[in-house]
């Protein structure tokens, strides 16, 4: 799906959602949770591709696999607590949504661990 099919779709939502919510607001704020999940499944495929791509970049720099899924998982943990938290203060729950970004921030350390060690365990060898 192009992008200009993606904004559409999201602005159609949208009109429909500012009317739902006056009528029925828990009726707009599901629709506007499926939106934000049917716009993320249409765009799975070009993430696919792009994951593709840094994978073949990696084999031929003879970078770990290993590493590289661990990157892929910290950006996945970012996208994801975004998500998450944009619904969250959608549904006027600005607390909760820094909740999630708190949480997701020490994923993410937690996630860049081995990372990190690797990076150190290299500069210690570097420096005598």
């Amino acid at each position: 799906m192009e992008i200009w099919q993606i904004v559409g779709l999201a602005l159609i939502v949208t009109m429909i959602s500012v009317v739902l919510k006056q009528i029925r607001p828990e009726i707009a704020l599901q629709l506007t949770i499926l939106a934000g999940a049917s716009i993320f499944i249409l765009i799975l495929s070009k993430i696919k591709v792009i994951v593709d791509l840094l994978q073949n970049l990696a084999d031929q720099a003879n970078i770990s696999s290993y590493y590289l899924l661990i990157v892929l998982k910290i950006v996945g943990v970012a996208y994801l607590a975004e998500f998450g938290a944009q619904i969250c203060r959608d549904a006027g729950e600005g607390a909760l949504a820094t909740k999630i970004e708190v949480a997701a921030k020490v994923g993410v350390i937690l996630l860049a661990i081995p990372i990190i060690v690797a990076i150190t365990e290299s500069l210690v060898r570097l420096v005598p």
